[in-house]
């Protein structure tokens, strides 16, 4: 089968490009870090002389070459005009608070902390900000936004998997179904989030509290309850009538986000529930029990 994939990977510095780079990698793509603006061209020019059928590639951009971003409407262009070539761009973000933890705890410097802002007596922050001003015209136009506040590395990890996975190894949509807790934040990313507080609690089972979603007493509790199959048979309906429009509309993936209170029984449940009957009428599934610690790919 075919596969063809070029990505231009930017965003803000912390937000995790080195760690899509190495996931891409991980995937077989060709991938290039900080690569100059005038090699750009040049870059997508061998790769367009390769064989068209098996080229994967991505470069990241960033602000540690600044002549680069200048420069980069004028090279995208020329790829598209010169040699039919469209690399999606990736663009990472996340709030300032996580950067600044980020920066804190790896005692990296910031590519922006140079010797002018240093004589301006720029803090960190500032400079942050400067680097989201910089990069805006990026992000503006970019086929993905990834905010990566909430998540870690081994998450971002899948949500790069779902992403390329679904441009050239798989012919069809990817649905990322993820539970999570309420009480930690809803997850930035979803396209959809659904409330499961409502549904029956096993936590208040001393013989379920210690147990997950994903054991077979947990889900006997929970089938036995006629509120927790309603609530299965319409998100089932939902995504059953609507996966297919968002294919059409060449939707790449789609999150889903199942939450309850402390994401360990009833949004794992559903997670687990929603993910084996798709996956069973041919739907590439993606798991993420965001509280767990667990990753999982069906079909």
């Amino acid at each position: 089968m075919a596969e063809q994939d070029f990505i231009i990977v930017s965003g803000l510095s912390g937000s995790g490009k080195s760690t899509v780079l190495q996931a891409l990698e991980d995937q077989g793509y060709y991938c290039v870090d900080n690569l100059p603006a005038t090699l750009l061209v040049e870059f997508g020019a061998q790769l367009a002389r390769r064989d068209a059928s098996s080229m994967l590639a991505a470069v990241s951009i960033d602000v540690r070459n600044r002549e680069f971003l200048a420069a980069l409407p004028q090279a995208l262009a020329e790829l598209r005009e010169r040699y039919a070539l469209r690399p999606r761009i990736l663009f990472l973000e996340a709030d300032e608070g996580s950067l600044l933890r980020r920066f804190s705890e790896t005692r990296r410097r910031h590519p922006l902390t140079d010797d002018l802002a240093a004589a301006l007596g720029e803090s960190l922050l500032t400079v942050l900000r400067r680097e989201r001003e910089m990069v805006q015209p990026l992000a503006d136009v970019a086929d993905k936004r990834l905010d990566t506040s909430q998540i870690n590395t081994h998450q971002l990890r899948l949500r790069v998997q779902a992403w390329s996975l679904a441009s050239h190894h798989y012919s069809g949509l990817v649905l990322l179904l993820q539970s999570f807790a309420f009480k930690k934040g809803l997850p930035l990313d979803s396209d959809f989030v659904f409330d499961l507080r409502a549904l029956p609690n096993p936590h208040y089972n001393p013989e379920l509290r210690a147990l997950t979603g994903r054991d077979a007493l947990v889900r006997d509790f929970l089938e036995k309850a006629p509120e927790v199959v309603r609530a299965f048979n319409s998100l089932r309906s939902f995504l059953q009538a609507w996966l297919e429009p968002f294919a059409q509309e060449h939707r790449n993936y789609v999150t889903v986000s199942l939450g309850c209170t402390g994401g360990q029984h009833r949004s794992v449940y559903m997670v687990e529930a929603l993910a084996q009957l798709l996956a069973g009428e041919g739907q590439r599934v993606l798991i993420q029990h965001r509280e767990l610690g667990i990753t999982e790919t069906l079909k």
